[in-house]
């Protein structure tokens, strides 16, 4: 995976404990920074309903 092209959460700060996102073709992929051999994939309908959950339950916000 090309870290490059990985946006880092802007809840993230400084820090190297973070969700990192890309779209690669027609899949956005999720990683986390601590364990970037595991990537989660998902269409780009199933990720909106995932960033709207999070969202309507409030775990948006930071810790």
């Amino acid at each position: 995976m090309n870290s490059s092209s990985l946006q880092k959460s802007s809840y993230s700060a400084s820090n190297n404990e973070c969700v990192e996102v890309r779209v690669c073709g027609e899949v956005v992929e999720l990683r986390e920074s601590d364990e970037p051999g595991t990537i989660l994939g998902a269409d780009p309908a199933a990720f909106l309903s995932l960033l709207e959950s999070i969202k309507a339950s409030g775990f948006d916000q930071p810790a």
